[in-house]
């Protein structure tokens, strides 16, 4: 693909972002995700305590807090200690489906968030759109807390590892590189698994790509921004009192939906320029044969209204 190709898919990226309705599709996505969020954070909680690693999870919401707005994750904070403590030994036991049920509604939502980027309709049954939000909720959070415990591993991780003779001097000259790339991989991996699997689209796994890599770019310096602006200029406390903080959280779930969603406008874009179809995964034989019908008396119409051609 040439660069003219590449620049034509940017400036109908664009475009859709507007006549898609993307920014009003974002805010509720925002909704979707405030709700999806706390059940999330439970879940995890209550899974990470059986992994062998002291303070996993209050770690790993250190970590969120580099990305998320302070006054948001103080919010995020108090909410979860709230539920957490004391301990309540049934959150993985019998509140467990009820909780990924709940946890997985923002995934369900991207899903048909992603349809409507992709400009496809969707589909598919039910019975097979719920529990691959399911399946995107345990995909993707994995990888995103993979890529999150790698950093807490920190950068004297190799000198550990080869003091106990398990690696070399080259694994350790590089791991404090490496620890960053797994981080940045990991994440990638999991947008582009977003794009793949959730829109009902049949696309090249790797044509996913650069709409991840567009998306998590946007998202990291939207968020980097946001929060810069809510510390240095806002001051929606003195605006919304005590709702502030959840003011800020939706601001910041705002700008990640409307990221993701321009990640997506890229590669639907580029998929098109490309001269490729966008056949949907699960074909609508009445939808296919209504198309078919409507681009048969489209052609009709041209043919009867097409000029004579000129005697020679």
């Amino acid at each position: 693909m040439n660069l003219r190709a590449i620049k034509d898919a940017t400036v109908s990226a664009v475009k859709d972002l507007y006549c898609n309705r993307t920014f009003s599709i974002a805010a509720g996505l925002a909704y979707y995700f405030l709700l999806s969020l706390f059940p999330l954070l439970i879940f995890m909680a209550a899974a990470l305590s059986y992994v062998p690693i002291p303070n996993l999870f209050n770690e790993i919401l250190n970590l969120m807090a580099r990305v998320v707005p302070l006054d948001a994750m103080g919010v995020v904070r108090r909410i979860v200690d709230g539920v957490l403590h004391p301990p309540r030994s049934g959150l993985l036991s019998f509140g467990i489906i009820a909780t990924i049920w709940a946890a997985s509604g923002g995934f369900a939502a991207m899903i048909d968030a992603l349809n409507m980027a992709y400009d496809v309709p969707e589909t598919r049954p039910y019975w097979r759109t719920r529990p691959l939000a399911v399946g995107l909720t345990f995909l993707v959070g994995g990888l995103v807390v993979i890529g999150l415990a790698t950093t807490l591993l920190g950068p004297r991780f190799g000198d550990w590892l080869a003091r106990h003779g398990s690696v070399g001097p080259l694994f350790v000259t590089l791991w404090p590189i490496m620890r960053w790339g797994v981080v940045i991989v990991s994440i990638v991996l999991a947008v582009e698994l977003l794009y793949f699997l959730a829109p009902n689209v049949k696309q090249g796994f790797i044509c996913t790509l650069p709409g991840a890599v567009l998306g998590v770019t946007v998202w990291v310096a939207a968020s980097l921004g946001l929060g810069i602006y809510l510390r240095d200029f806002a001051n929606y406390n003195a605006t919304y009192g005590t709702l502030g903080g959840v003011i800020g959280l939706m601001l910041w779930f705002y700008t990640s939906a409307v990221a993701i969603l321009i990640g997506g406008e890229i590669n639907s874009e580029l998929l098109k320029a490309a001269g490729k179809k966008l056949p949907v995964k699960k074909p609508d034989p009445i939808a296919e044969a209504k198309a078919e019908q409507k681009a048969k008396a489209v052609a009709e119409i041209e043919q009867k209204f097409e000029p004579p051609a000129e005697a020679a």
